[in-house]
Formats: structure tokens, sequence, C-alpha cells
């Protein structure tokens, strides 16, 4: 280990390259991480919450109500089922309109329809069940926010896609940046590593200053990368937290920003070993 420091020293210009590119590619893993989880928790708080809401004729009973919960429910594909009666749905009208008294005495209980809130365990259920709730005679209206999900799906898809092809990319850029850096210095040193053949040194003793070289510039890389996103991410989360109220997304559990420093300085400890492995098997390997 006091062997690759005293590589580092010796070329620190080289070795800022090194630590520049992985912290970049790891701010990359970083951030990309965390928007796609925090996709999937804006995902699940919808899914939670009604996503369909059946609006029903004035003429419908409430025994008629009653079975089309009991076959909804049968489908096994509901989560919850809310039944809002016409006073109830006054009630939410009286509260959402609280500050407009003159809409408030035009509105009766009368003329609000009665209506089920469902929720379904999966997202891309909800179509069917709206196509279900449409063709029932008793139902008046079906509200289903289908431009929402859709949209919140695409986005989680092309943000995993985008990630993965950026982290790809940055990965491979940031192996043959460093197998070049560390290259260059296994080349400087091919006569000191020829003197160490001859007097007995194994190919690993000689191999493992470099790879200790590599493993630090891809802890050190990691270590920024996480910390700028990490950092960033409470910058920003006053401003956020306004933005999605509602959705629980904050605060961010410390556990999962530790579990997330962590496995990327294991993917960059793997990295900066590969990387070292193909430059010093030019020269140390033979």
């Amino acid at each position: 280990m006091q062997t690759a420091w005293h590589h580092v020293r010796r070329s620190p210009y080289q070795s800022l390259a090194a630590v520049l590119i992985m912290a970049l590619t790891f701010l990359t893993v970083s951030v990309f991480t965390l928007l796609i989880v925090g996709s999937h928790t804006i995902i699940s708080y919808f899914e939670s919450k009604p996503q369909v809401t059946a609006f029903f004729k004035d003429e419908a009973q409430k025994t008629d109500i009653d079975n089309l919960k009991s076959q909804l429910l049968a489908t096994g594909k509901v989560a919850g089922i809310k039944y809002v009666s016409k006073d109830q749905a006054l009630e939410i009208y009286k509260q959402q309109n609280k500050n407009d008294p003159l809409l408030l005495e035009l509105v009766t209980a009368d003329i609000l329809p009665a209506s089920l809130e469902i929720s379904t365990y999966n997202i891309n259920d909800l179509g069917q069940i709206a196509d279900t709730l449409k063709g029932v005679p008793i139902v008046q209206e079906v509200v289903y926010q289908k431009d929402v999900v859709t949209t919140l799906q695409s986005w989680t898809t092309a943000l995993r896609r985008i990630g993965a092809a950026l982290i790809v990319i940055l990965a491979g850029v940031s192996i043959f940046i460093m197998t070049t850096i560390i290259g260059i210095k296994v080349a400087q040193k091919r006569e000191e590593i020829e003197i160490m053949r001859l007097i007995g040194a194994t190919t690993w003793y000689i191999s493992w200053p470099f790879l200790y070289e590599g493993m630090l510039y891809g802890i050190i890389g990691a270590g920024i990368g996480w910390f700028i996103s990490t950092a960033g991410l409470l910058y920003l989360s006053p401003f956020l937290q306004s933005f999605l109220q509602g959705i629980p997304l904050f605060p961010i559990n410390p556990l999962f920003l530790l579990g997330l420093l962590v496995g990327e300085i294991l993917l960059a400890v793997s990295l900066g070993m590969v990387s070292s492995m193909i430059a010093v098997r030019r020269y140390v390997g033979k």
C-alpha cells in the first residue's frame, strides 16, 4: 500500500485524471440510483391510492353496489375499495370549496353521485378494472388517471435504460483511462520489474502495488461521486418536499445511503482491480 501511495505522489496529474473519471462514473451511478428508487417510491404511492373512481347513477341500489364490490375483490387484483355516499361526497365537496360560499350554496347531496374509489396491487391492472366498470349498467362515469400512470411508468423505464447505458459507457471509459495511466507507470518501471524478477519476486508480489493503486483510485472516486450526489440531494430536499407534497419520499433513510456507498465502493474496487490487471499483464504477466 505504501508503494501505491508513492506511485500516486510521483504522478499527481495522472492520478487526478483517474480519480476524476471514477468520480464522474460513480456520480452518475448515485444520481440514477436515487432517481430510479425515487420513481419507484412515487409509483408505489400512487398504487396505494384510489386510482379508478366509478360514479353511480341515481337509481343505483346499495345491494347492486355491494355485489359489484364483491365481484371486483374476487378478481384478486384489487387492493382496496372505498364506498363514498352522496352525503360523504357533499362533505368532500364542502372541504374542497370551503373558501367559496357561493359554490357551497348551489350544491346539495342529491345532485352529487355516490362512487367507488378503487386501488389495485399492480398499476398495470388499472386499465382492465376501468374497462370492467365501464360495462356495468349502474355506473354512470369512470374516472381513470391513465395518462398520469402511463407517464410515470414511461419515465421510470426511460431512466432505468438511460442510466444503465451511461453507467456502462462511463465504466468502460474509466477502465480504459485507468488502464492507460497505470500502464504508463508500469512501463516506466519496466527495468525495476525485470530486476525484481531476476532476484526471484513472484508475479503477484510485483503486481500488488499496481492493483492497490487501481483500487485506491476507485475508492476515492466512488467516495467523491457519492458525496456530491448526497450533498446535492440534501440541498434540494426542501424544494423537493414542497414540490412532492403528500408523497412520502423524504426523509431518505440513512441506511439506504450507507448501503449505496458500500455498494459503490465494492464496484469501484472491482473496476480498479480489472483496470490494473489489464495494465500490468503486458509486462508482469509474461
